[in-house]
């Protein structure tokens, strides 16, 4: 069935052949068997928090646009990223994480490679801002990032301070492992100021202090953490926030990843026994 979305999105040449897809009898059976999994999914037991590694974008240019330069498949990437907020908004999950660039690729990637990376991250995190009703946050070293992106990334998440619907961070510069060292330093600066000394500190340090200087503080832990591209590791994603998260790999690049590999992720969920360590 082609819904009203889909002739919208006719305007947009890079979804005509989309749509054909759909029509043919071939895309009407994928559509057909991804209502019924979206038809079965146990809502009760759905996750409230996924997290995804959206990763494969560059393989994705390499092998979908060769001689381009490789922002093709990051452009490609935050389009399926932004689709991938609306699926989750759908299916009413409240909070998204999304990873879009780690502090080893910050510093290891060629300038303009980085240059044409950080564009595209800039302009997806402008176009979620723009949705109505979903709050964003970057999550990440910002001091990291050249001065005008960051107040690009400020401005556009600032707008969105008074929403209330799905709340979407942005992993942007964003490591494990900096993430924990600028949560201690944060701590240590509060006491400092509250005069407490560091053998009082190593005495009553508790777990919560700890989790009240983390980016994502106030905010419940993921559920579900979706990595893409057939990788099987966190690579420091959410180190501290991840101990009791569901870990869900899929083959799929990053721009390939559909909303029925959507759709099975969850289904991967709602059948697990969650332990938390028990």
């Amino acid at each position: 069935m082609v819904t009203k979305k889909d002739l919208q999105r006719l305007v947009r040449p890079e979804h005509v052949q989309e749509l054909v897809d759909r029509l043919h009898p071939r895309g009407l059976l994928y559509r057909s068997y991804e209502a019924r999994l979206a038809a079965e999914l146990d809502r009760t037991r759905l996750p409230q928090h996924v997290a995804v590694m959206a990763d494969g974008n560059r393989r994705w240019a390499r092998l979908n646009a060769p001689g381009q330069p490789l922002a093709a498949g990051y452009r490609a990437g935050a389009e399926r990223l932004k689709e991938f907020c609306e699926w989750c908004d759908e299916s009413g999950i409240e909070r998204v994480t999304l990873w879009v660039l780690s502090t080893d690729n910050l510093h290891r990637a060629e300038d303009g490679e980085l240059n044409d990376l950080l564009e595209v991250i800039a302009t997806l995190v402008e176009d979620l801002s723009h949705h109505p009703g979903w709050r964003v946050q970057i999550v990440g070293a910002m001091e990291l990032l050249p001065g005008p992106i960051a107040e690009r990334l400020a401005g556009a998440t600032a707008s969105t301070a008074g929403h209330e619907g799905i709340h979407i961070n942005v992993a942007v510069s964003y490591g494990g492992r900096h993430e924990l060292r600028d949560a201690f330093r944060s701590l240590l600066a509060v006491e400092a100021e509250k005069g407490s000394s560091l053998s009082e500190l190593a005495e009553t340090l508790e777990i919560e202090q700890i989790a009240d200087h983390l980016y994502t503080k106030g905010q419940p832990d993921p559920d579900l953490i979706i990595r893409t591209s057939g990788e099987q590791r966190v690579s420091g994603f959410l180190i501290w926030q991840s101990v009791h998260s569901e870990l869900y790999f899929c083959e799929a690049l990053w721009p390939d990843f559909r909303r029925v590999d959507f759709l099975r992720a969850l289904r991967s969920f709602t059948q697990r026994e969650r332990r938390y360590g028990r």
